[in-house]
């Protein structure tokens, strides 16, 4: 295994990046927020052009987990191979509740908590945030794998938002268990606690000899001192950090989006600067924005290309100039084709993101509309009135053989619209390029300038760096807001 890199994104099963890349005893902080078995269907939103958030949903992962043989074989090798202790609980778990949704999470769950407690530091921590739907079941699995005594706290995140019940109490909270690996772990009191109110006491202020303020609290004779310039921790209950309300700055679409203010109190608390935090789950990445907000190293690790892309794009909008590295994207033409066999959706939405368009829905691919896979929006401006207006390309990405069909059925749908572009990982044919210069050009206004209205392009020549000639699109993710760091400089690329 190489030497731990930092400052990375890994497109993949998160068990196989952790066992290919991540050393033993080498991460400081781990945070993740798992999906689980909720039957929803969680989606990223692009934005429209005007701002707002797009109607349609792109659907970019769903949180539901079945038994099927992946769950089968990976219950298998937790009874023959993980540590005794573990295999008989899960075994017993499997046993008494038979194979279905919830041990198949669990069973995939536990296979992937091992191996965070093989990579986390002897000092480190993990926060392992879930809902109640399975927070009792985790707990008894966390129990086994980092053991009791190193149980930490089970925080309960409290929020006002979401929606309302009439048949049961309104469920408004998380549950983030925190465990260590080791008594020997690390807490940063002073970089969490928050200020002191002398009011809550009801005692009088004292000053020491050294000018320092406090109250006392004095039992069976000994006088317990409470300093003004030191503040008191948040309870294990934290009702002061709201969850992120639809319409606030930091969204991004991901329906499971954590604030950032809480990421920072999890990172503060248990990491210090130059320290590594990994999120093996981490979706639209506010765990890596907050810990190189606060001057730590990060890794990040997602299965869906669309994530990895919605992550890039925040990153690169929050700070700007910030090197980092993604490993798991195909860097040639072979990686390109194998990931077209592994999966077409993955390799179409890895492709649409280099030509930053955003993926089209299936529901939406009714009549004309049937052969698109994204659509790329560009400033322009209407030529009669002179005022701006949003133009549309279209997109259409093919990963296996093309046929002159192909591009004429691209110019029909373009001709409805200002541009089509052509995206193909098989060579076109001669008829194929003929075809499309037939499409004539596209004039736009505003640059005063003209364009392919039908462009070919390959994924070889993606690779190679050849670009779309059009004009700059609009980015299709919702826009990050820009963070500003709060101390010391950006941290360097890959340093262990």
């Amino acid at each position: 295994m190489d030497e731990l890199k930092t400052n990375v994104l890994y497109y993949g099963d998160n068990l196989e990046i952790l066992r290919k890349y991540i050393p033993d005893n080498s991460i400081d902080l781990i945070y993740l927020d798992p999906p689980f078995n909720s039957k929803a269907t969680y989606n990223v939103l692009f934005k429209e052009p005007s701002g707002e958030l797009s109607a349609a949903q792109i659907k970019a992962f769903s949180d539901t987990w079945h038994w099927d043989q992946a769950a089968e074989d990976t219950f298998q090798d937790i009874v023959l191979n993980a540590p005794p202790k573990v295999a008989k609980l899960i075994d017993a778990i499997v046993s008494g509740l038979g194979r279905n949704d919830v041990t198949a999470y669990l069973v995939m769950m536990t296979i992937r908590l091992v191996e965070l407690r093989r990579v986390l530091k002897d000092t480190g921590s993990i926060y392992l945030h879930c809902d109640p739907t399975a927070s009792h079941y985790l707990k008894l699995v966390l129990d086994q794998i980092f053991g009791v005594r190193n149980f930490r706290n089970e925080i309960v995140w409290c929020y006002d938002t979401g929606g309302r019940a009439v048949s049961h109490f309104p469920k408004k909270h998380d549950t983030i268990f925190w465990y260590s690996k080791s008594l020997g772990y690390r807490f940063y009191y002073d970089d969490v606690a928050l200020e002191r109110d002398p009011s809550t006491m009801h005692e009088s202020i004292y000053v020491d000899e050294k000018g320092r303020k406090y109250q006392r609290n004095i039992k069976y004779g000994k006088e317990y001192r409470y300093y003004l310039d030191r503040g008191v921790l948040p309870n294990d209950w934290w009702n002061d950090l709201q969850a992120l309300n639809p319409s606030a700055k930091e969204r991004l679409g991901y329906q499971t989006q954590k604030p950032l203010a809480l990421l920072e109190r999890i990172i503060k608390a248990s990491s210090s600067e130059g320290d590594v935090v990994l999120d093996p789950f981490c979706g639209c990445g506010t765990a890596l924005v907050a810990a190189h907000n606060l001057n730590r190293k990060w890794i990040g690790i997602d299965i869906t290309h669309l994530a990895i892309a919605v992550m890039k794009s925040r990153i690169e909008e929050s700070f700007p100039g910030i090197q980092f590295e993604v490993i798991g994207e195909p860097e040639d033409l072979a990686g390109a084709k194998a990931l077209a066999r592994q999966d077409r959706y993955q390799f179409q939405w890895w492709a649409l993101s280099r030509v930053k368009a955003k993926p089209f829905p299936e529901e939406r691919r009714k009549g004309a509309d049937k052969g698109i896979d994204g659509v790329i929006d560009f400033q322009d401006r209407d030529e009669v009135s002179g005022k701006p207006a949003m133009r549309r390309a279209v997109v259409s990405v093919k990963s296996g053989h093309v046929h002159v069909k192909d591009i004429r059925e691209l110019k029909d749908i373009a001709s409805q619209h200002a541009m089509g572009v052509f995206i193909t990982l098989e060579p076109p044919t001669k008829e194929m390029r003929t075809e499309a210069v037939g499409a004539g050009g596209y004039h736009s206004p505003l640059w005063n300038k003209d364009y392919p209205r039908v462009q070919i392009l390959t994924i070889e020549e993606l690779l190679q760096g050849k670009a779309l000639d059009m004009p700059s699109p609009t980015s299709p993710y919702a826009r990050a807001p820009k963070v500003s760091r709060k101390e010391g400089e950006q941290l360097g690329l890959n340093n262990a």
